[in-house]
């Protein structure tokens, strides 16, 4: 299907200049896009792919697209073929799993249009020439970043070129981080990619810039929100935590790169995957306790972020199942504890988030004092100051209303997760709800009684919590039983004097304060912390203290399901600029919401970066829509950190990929024009096999290679091929591999390896090999990025000869040596990585035939069955050939006349008579009887 020469002119939705020149350079040649985040990366694709749909027969392959990128290109072409009135344009296809006939799909790549295929679809496709790489017009390749030597997106490509070399290619990424790792990491990208020209379009590109700040920008509203006292001690607190699980995790791996480890990288989203990337080399020789801070680092990282964006009920519930998963179990040590957990810094995580909920409060009675706890119920500084932004908003559209523009008036409020909008949902619902005035909780001051509070919600949230804390003493109760009664026996008074130290259990007093110490955490004897349980008489004050009141009764209940009974009482229309719209950040689909909204003010309850900058695109495309911008932070937090780290991290990652390919040397790829050498052609038909005196036989065909179609899941068969190895992808019965018409291997990861050793695959997977090939082999395949060892072998003397007959022996190495017991004749290949598996296969073909595709798939089937008797499900045929009187001839008549194997077993003799015979029928109808009458 030949390209158009000539681009047709069709309307575009691209109105900023940069958008233009970025398209325009797309269309004439091939190239690599790096775009920064939020400059409208989808925009572009949409319209560079509505000017191919509305121009002619083309056949156009979207890859990588995710299943909403694929719902926003789809609409998007809908919408701008109905604008254009384009007669030719079709839209977007897309070919998933859903679209298992073969035919259907042929059919439809023959008429041509715009198609986002799934790689692994894809690339069955065109090793199998069900879609013909001459026929396709182009490639369009999205998270270009993504596409490394191994990815079955290089694999596409690669096929791609080699059979069509005038198609264009054009590949679009908005993330420039992965394109700054490694040697030349640019020129090694755009050489999987095989393109040789890189496109990039930072924000402080002149063009961009120059779009963006122009008369149209928007009006930006910076408001640093200082932290409470008690947040800033938990950050800080969380901070050193995190800087002591660093520096044990330097002093105890020596050798390894350290330059990142650092407290400022640790605010970064991706740094316990690093840390944990440069230790998978050594997984199995790193300690307990490294692994342990590892996980631990995640952990401590989340919490960074619970303490900005939960309120403090929420963070005081969420702590405490933290604490609960690291407490210590009975009998273990210090060596097996987090050591994060033994911190002073721990302990005042804990009891200071304790201290924004309830605190202590004494209570003079006749007698002696009563120590009761009160709540406090601190509020979330930006709650006040958002409520004060809406209060603005308001005041000025009173007094100042604008002009009338194309904008609805809406308000929208963007923050990071649907959590955070649930959180501001409920306040903004309640933040006017009054309290009695006699409650301990309500505004005493008359003048501040028209200022927005969040007791309503904060009440509700500490009744369900302290509901939810007693319902979690019992599970923790029933779960760690033999804990909580080593937990009773030290708080027994006799018990500890006896042992001459208080109980352990006990909460410490502190000088200065009983606030403190009758919420602070106590210690363990380990000197692990142990959690808090309120008394019940506590809990009693508590509840009274927070109890449901009249004004709280009249609020109508969270919708938490619609069964659409009593719409009326939820649901009501608004107008649009009555409207407050609550959203958390999606990326590209911010961009929709924009549009669809249409808001006047936006209020960024959390930073980010790239909505910023898809605020500056919507502003500067629409003269006729103003926008003002609230850009909410809390000053000195994480939250800032973080934001600013990511902006400086992008502006870097761009520095970076200028400089290089300011310097880059041309990169080498496929000849773009022209065939292929018939030198290097006739060398790839070279065989290596020794015929005789040990001279080199030329074959008429190139080496191929069998593969099941299951495993281009792995990036072996994208190896072979660039091995020059010619892939047939089939539906194989028998093995994952064939190499030749007696070698046939079943590869296995580590993974697999362990599953199938669980539930039996592997033998029956090897008895059938050794039915129909003479050399069977094993793959046993690890992770390039992985030591290449097992777990380390344990004494094997004892374990042998007293294996369990149902489950087999318990370990790995145990069950590998049953299985050459089992099979003496199995081949087992062990390989450290899929590149070494490449070269063990190429070694392996050289003195044999090349394999037959056809064998390969009627192996394991039965030869004389016809096609629709093949297509049921072999496996219950196999457990029907395992029953008394079914043999291999008449399973198939109760396979066509049974519906599955439960009706076989009900079946009587009589029934079973006319389809495999008398005695036949017989012994199944008595095999199966006697089993029921024994399961009775």
């Amino acid at each position: 299907m030949a390209a158009n020469s000539q681009p047709q002119p069709v309307k575009l939705s691209l109105p900023l200049e940069y958008q233009q020149h970025l398209f325009q350079e797309l269309r004439g040649e091939d190239e690599l896009v790096v775009l920064a985040k939020g400059l409208g990366l989808m925009r572009l694709v949409t319209n560079l792919l509505h000017s191919y749909d509305a121009s002619g027969n083309n056949l156009i392959i979207v890859v990588g697209a995710e299943d909403r990128e694929n719902a926003w290109i789809g609409e998007a072409l809908a919408e701008q073929a109905a604008i254009s009135m384009s007669p030719k344009a079709r839209g977007l296809t897309i070919v998933n799993t859903d679209f298992t006939s073969v035919g259907a799909r042929e059919k439809m790549y023959s008429t041509g249009g715009i198609y986002s295929i799934t790689s692994r679809i894809l690339v069955v496709d065109l090793l199998t020439t069900l879609l013909k790489p001459e026929t396709i017009t182009g490639l369009v390749v999205l998270h270009a970043d993504k596409v490394i030597a191994t990815s079955l997106e290089a694999f596409i490509l690669r096929i791609y070129r080699q059979k069509n070399k005038v198609g264009f290619l054009k590949a679009l990424s908005d993330n420039p981080d992965p394109f700054t790792y490694g040697f030349s990491p640019l020129s090694t990208m755009m050489r999987n990619l095989f393109l040789r020209k890189a496109s990039l379009w930072p924000r402080f590109h002149v063009t961009v810039a120059g779009s963006l700040e122009g008369k149209k920008k928007a009006e930006v509203i910076e408001l640093e929100v200082p932290m409470t006292d008690a947040m800033r001690e938990i950050q800080n607190a969380i901070m050193e935590c995190v800087e002591v699980s660093i520096h044990e995790l330097k002093k105890s791996n020596t050798g390894l790169e350290m330059d990142d480890w650092n407290l400022d990288s640790a605010l970064l989203k991706n740094f316990d995957t690093m840390v944990r990337r440069q230790l998978d080399p050594n997984w199995h020789r790193v300690s307990w306790k490294t692994k342990q801070i590892v996980n631990d680092l995640t952990v401590l990282r989340g919490m960074l972020t619970s303490v900005l964006a939960y309120d403090a009920v929420s963070l005081l519930q969420h702590l405490d199942t933290i604490h609960a998963a690291h407490s210590p179990q009975p009998g273990s040590n210090r060596q097996s504890q987090s050591p994060w957990m033994f911190l002073d810094a721990a302990h005042t995580i804990f009891s200071s988030a304790k201290q924004r909920v309830y605190a202590s409060n004494i209570k003079a009675t006749e007698n002696t004092p009563i120590d009761t706890l009160r709540p406090v119920l601190e509020e979330q500084p930006k709650w006040a100051l958002l409520a004060e932004i809406l209060e603005e908003i308001d005041r000025d559209l009173y007094f100042e209303p604008p002009m009338k523009d194309d904008s609805n008036g809406t308000i929208l409020i963007m923050c990071q997760d649907t959590t955070t909008c649930r959180q501001l949902r409920e306040y903004l619902q309640t933040m006017h709800v009054k309290l009695k005035a006699d409650d301990p909780t309500a505004k005493k001051d008359k003048d501040e009684e028209n200022k927005p509070s969040a007791a309503f919600m904060m009440r509700r949230k500490l009744r369900d919590y302290l509901k939810w804390k007693r319902e979690f003493a019992q599970v923790s109760h029933k779960l760690f039983a033999e804990n909580q009664k080593a937990l009773e026996g030290a708080a027994d008074p006799r018990l500890a004097q006896s042992k001459g130290r208080p109980p352990a259990n006990k909460r410490r007093r502190q000088r200065g304060g009983g606030g403190v110490g009758s919420v602070a955490s106590g210690r363990a004897e380990n000197g692990s912390l142990v959690q808090y349980i309120e008394k019940p008489s506590e809990v009693a004050d508590l509840m009274a203290e927070v109890e449901i009141t009249e004004e709280e009764a009249k609020q109508k209940a969270e919708i938490i399901a619609d069964p659409l009974d009593d719409m009326e009482d939820y649901f009501e229309l608004y107008e649009m600029q009555d409207l407050v719209v609550i959203h958390a950040y999606e990326g590209d689909q911010d961009e929709h919401i924009l549009e669809e909204v249409k808001p006047r003010y936006i209020i960024m309850y959390e930073p980010d970066a790239s909505f910023i900058r898809r605020v500056e695109v919507y502003r500067s495309s629409h003269n006729d829509r103003n926008v003002r911008v609230y850009f909410m932070f809390y000053g000195g937090s994480v939250e800032e950190q973080r934001y600013l780290a990511t902006v400086r991290r992008e502006k870097d990652a761009f520095t970076k990929l200028i400089k290089e390919r300011a310097s880059m040397a041309v990169v080498m790829t496929t000849d773009s024009h022209g065939a292929e050498d018939p030198q290097e052609a006739f060398l790839r038909t070279v065989n290596t096999r020794i015929a005789g005196g040990g001279r080199l036989a030329a074959t008429a065909q190139p080496p191929r290679v069998v593969v099941d179609v299951r495993e281009f899941r792995s990036s072996l068969p994208s190896l072979l091929h660039g091995r020059s190895i010619v892939i047939v992808p089939c539906m194989l019965t028998v093995a994952d591999y064939v190499l030749s018409p007696t070698i046939c291997v079943e590869r296995k990861s580590i993974s697999d390896l362990i599953s199938s050793f669980k539930d039996g695959r592997l033998f029956n997977q090897c008895e059938t090999m050794f039915q129909h090939y003479q050399k069977p082999m094993l793959l046993i395949e690890f992770d390039q990025n992985k030591s290449f060892t097992l777990a380390p072998f344990a004494d094997l003397s004892g374990n042998l000869s007293s294996v369990n007959p149902a489950n087999g022996p318990s370990d790995l190495q145990s069950k590998i040596v049953m299985l050459t017991l089992a099979f003496p004749r199995l081949r087992i290949i062990w390989s450290s990585s899929p590149y070494e598996t490449a070269e063990i296969f190429v070694g392996l073909k050289t003195q044999e035939d090349e394999p037959d595709p056809v064998a390969a798939v009627q192996a394991g089937l039965d030869k004389n069955a016809t096609a629709e008797e093949q297509a049921f499900n072999l496996e219950p045929q196999e457990m029907l050939t395992a029953v008394p009187g079914i043999t291999p001839k008449n399973v198939k008549h109760l396979v066509l006349g049974c519906e599955n194997v439960r009706e076989v077993a009900n079946m009587s003799e009589m029934d079973l008579e006319p389809m495999i015979g008398r005695e036949a029928g017989r012994q199944v109808e008595r095999f199966f009887s006697r089993n029921l009458v024994d399961l009775d």
